[in-house]
């Protein structure tokens, strides 16, 4: 790690998901808007959105972009270190496509059961379920 980088870590209750040490930039998504990180940014404490975080390295000697789906938890940036601590995170190339899509019909089926019922409980429910799936499929497929 340099001055001009910073070092990502992903973390789940089921272990490290990701880890990188030279990101140029990284992209998420908080409760509050989506915030853009480079190196020397400002100490940042912020909860998540279920979303993508997207990690940048366009340093000389590397040229990539990472993809990871992210369902809720938080992010704390300080020191050229970001951590995010998820509910559960998947990277773009682990996720199965067709799984996903499954679970986006089953949650819309239950959000169209919710709203007939008019059961708002199961309505949120449904809904959080469908975000996760549509940001699956958006993190594997790079579709926004």
């Amino acid at each position: 790690m340099n001055e001009h980088s910073i070092k990502v870590s992903i973390v789940t209750p089921d272990g490290v998901v990701f880890e990188y040490e030279t990101a140029t930039l990284v992209v998420l998504h908080t409760t509050g808007g989506e915030v853009g990180i480079m190196a020397n940014h400002v100490p940042l404490i912020s909860a998540l959105a279920i979303s993508e975080v997207k990690v940048v390295d366009e340093s000389e000697s590397n040229n990539m972009t990472e993809l990871i789906a992210v369902n809720g938890g938080f992010a704390e940036f300080s020191q050229n270190m970001l951590t995010i601590v998820a509910d559960s995170a998947e990277k773009s190339g682990d996720i199965d496509v067709r799984r996903a899509e499954s679970a986006r019909k089953r949650a819309e089926e239950a959000l169209k059961q919710a709203k007939d019922r008019q059961d708002a409980r199961e309505i949120q429910r449904s809904q959080a379920a469908l975000l996760r799936a549509i940001n699956r499929i958006q993190a594997a497929t790079g579709q926004k």
